[in-house]
């Protein structure tokens, strides 16, 4: 990141960036003691990849995505599909709250600059949970409004036709690299932000600048 950089929109991913992705709990009860415990990182980490694949294709509602995704991975482990597991994740979505270092910062933020949620989730969702994070946004945008998830470029390009902008404009922030960070290099986002959580290795090559929370960014933004 440039110093002394001022973006004109602080953009962020929501789910797992700024509220908490808590998604293991939902995903141990709908196994309902069917795999054992051994077997659970290998499985959430190809149900994982699995929701990642599925977000690759035509656009589909976010609780279909997680349907399809979970029947999936369960029939690689043998597993009988669960009728309803799309509709009890969403459902569990919309009860996810903020990581505890998101609100403080984040209200500072914007109160400084113009910020912008772009997410893989239809405006529902976004509806619950925006509230929950304590700051005003100047554009929620969804996956749902572009008609396409990230990493599809198509859910870039409704941002950038939505607010008028260029990508110079924006400084992203994510805690995924697969789904914003690459493919917003790739369309020459200069200024993007990996917000380490955890759940992606690091990859150096797409040329962002790595934080661990939200305060060191504030710190590098000079607030």
């Amino acid at each position: 990141m440039p110093t002394n950089f001022r973006p004109k929109y602080i953009s962020f991913d929501c789910y797992g960036t700024l509220i908490n992705f808590n998604i293991d709990p939902t995903t141990r009860r709908l196994l309902d003691g069917r795999l054992p415990e051994e077997q659970w990182p290998a499985f959430k980490a190809m149900f994982r990849g699995f929701r990642y694949d599925a977000v690759c294709g035509d656009y589909k509602p976010y609780d279909q995505i997680f349907q399809d995704s979970f029947d999936r991975v369960c029939k690689r482990w043998g597993l009988a599909p669960t009728e309803g597991a799309g509709a009890e994740f969403a459902e569990a979505v919309r009860g996810w709250v903020p990581h505890e270092d998101v609100p403080a910062p984040l209200k500072t933020m914007g109160e400084n600059y113009q910020l912008v949620i772009l997410s893989n989730a239809e405006d529902s969702y976004l509806d619950i949970t925006v509230p929950r994070l304590g700051a005003e946004f100047h554009a929620v945008l969804t996956a749902e409004q572009a008609q396409a998830y990230k990493p599809r470029y198509q859910a870039f390009e409704h941002m950038l036709d939505t607010l008028n902008a260029s990508p110079e404009d924006f400084l992203h922030v994510s805690s995924h690299t697969r789904y914003d960070l690459m493919p917003m290099h790739d369309l020459g986002f200069p200024n993007t932000i990996y917000l380490d959580r955890g759940y992606d290795p690091h990859s150096p090559g797409y040329n962002y600048t790595t934080v661990y929370s939200l305060e060191e960014l504030n710190k590098n933004l000079g607030l």
